[in-house]
């Protein structure tokens, strides 16, 4: 009986010989199997080729970002994961410059709005900027509150009302930026000391956000803060996000977890009373179109509105909102431990600004104006507490068949 070796030759040679026999072999293919050491030599390659390939690493680059006249020096840190997507993120306003993650079809493309250096954002603040927005993000009446007996007056900046923080708020600041390990992807932690006094708000706070761009394509933001003396605190992330990369956001469905919202005055400006959302364009209960109802939205033809989000007594990380983009299969959840959220959109309805691309913000936080309605969940935070806030965008995509 012939060994197992030897039976294994006959074979090889039997098929062989098949091959060379068919009408359909071809000319490289007749070649090889005239020179065995070809043919083994050829296997021997296909193996190397079709070795698994293994996940890049997670890494985080530091560059120069942009250096302005004035002499201020910004840098920018890099986070890429193993499966490719990125953020970057610059020391100015602990800015997210750029996201990028994969559509459907594996094409990566920005999901915020970009920001770029030069001489002219830089002077402007980097509009439409994804900035940490604080000490107070949102709206404070009338700029000024009182606290413990005490008067403070902020400096005004959105007509007679402060907003995120006043015109040198935590979104246009320097702050300082190191790599810090993740176990699950790259990551880069900010720190910025917000003196007494600044921006008119009481105490020395330490605020710090790290961003953490994981493996499964999260992107999740830390904030944390400490004070010596009590303040009120309410951070966020302002990105302006457009899931297809470019164009408008018409066609983007939004899902929002929440069934009420806080009233506001013509200023935005919370009445202290909270709503239903039934029967008003507000209504996110279900998926809708962020553009089926612009022209309901007054004048503006956009949404500015804070959401009171559903959540469950005692419940910690939960969703907040979807967005799904149909065109390039996008989807992007918000889950967060903040209270609220609020919704701000580029117009909806009418004419488009000239060479404008749309966008939407989710900004999770504390009710605008919480300082001054105690109902509020309170943004104040006294010596010997810690601010502590989580949120994540989880990115995925929706096969062809959910457009």
């Amino acid at each position: 009986m012939p060994s197992i070796a030897g039976a294994e030759a006959g074979a090889g040679h039997n098929a062989v010989d098949s091959w060379r026999s068919s009408r359909f072999a071809s000319p490289m293919l007749s070649a090889l199997l005239r020179h065995p050491r070809a043919i083994a030599a050829s296997f021997a390659l296909a193996a190397i080729v079709s070795l698994p390939t293994r996940a890049a690493e997670p890494s985080v680059q530091r560059a120069l970002f942009g250096r302005a006249g004035d002499g201020t020096t910004i840098d920018v840190l890099t986070l890429t994961n193993s499966r490719g997507a990125s953020a970057k993120v610059i020391t100015y306003g602990a800015i997210l410059a750029d996201l990028r993650v994969p559509d459907r079809d594996g094409k990566f493309a920005g999901v915020v709005h970009e920001t770029v250096f030069s001489e002219t954002n830089y002077a402007r603040g980097f509009p439409q900027a994804a900035m940490i927005a604080g000490r107070v993000a949102n709206r404070i009446a009338n700029a000024r509150f009182t606290l413990d007996g005490h008067d403070y007056t902020l400096i005004a900046n959105n007509g007679r009302h402060s907003i995120h923080g006043g015109p040198k708020g935590f979104g246009h600041v320097i702050w300082q930026a190191q790599p810090v390990t993740a176990a699950d992807g790259a990551a880069v932690k900010l720190t910025y000391l917000s003196p007494d006094g600044d921006q008119g708000y009481p105490g020395n706070l330490t605020a710090t956000v790290t961003y953490t761009l994981t493996n499964d394509n999260t992107l999740r933001l830390d904030y944390r803060a400490t004070t010596d003396q009590t303040t009120p605190v309410n951070l966020t992330n302002h990105a302006y996000f457009n899931l297809a990369g470019e164009g408008d956001v018409l066609d983007t469905v939004l899902q929002l977890n929440a069934d009420r919202y806080t009233v506001a005055d013509a200023t935005l400006i919370p009445t202290g009373e909270i709503k239903g959302v039934e029967n008003t364009p507000l209504d996110f209960r279900a998926p809708q179109p962020l553009g089926a109802r612009g022209d309901q939205l007054g004048a503006s033809r956009r949404y500015d509105h804070s959401f009171v989000l559903h959540r469950p007594a005692g419940s910690g990380l939960a969703l907040a909102a979807r967005a799904s983009e149909p065109r390039s299969g996008r989807v992007m959840e918000v889950w967060t431990t903040q209270p609220g959220i609020q919704l701000y959109t580029s117009p909806l309805a009418g004419p488009a600004p000239p060479e404008s691309a749309g966008f939407f913000c989710l900004e999770t936080q504390h009710y605008p104006d919480s300082v001054h309605h105690p109902d509020f969940p309170s943004t104040i935070l006294r010596p010997g507490e810690t601010f502590s806030s989580t949120t994540e965008y989880r990115f995925s995509v929706a096969s062809a068949a959910h457009r």
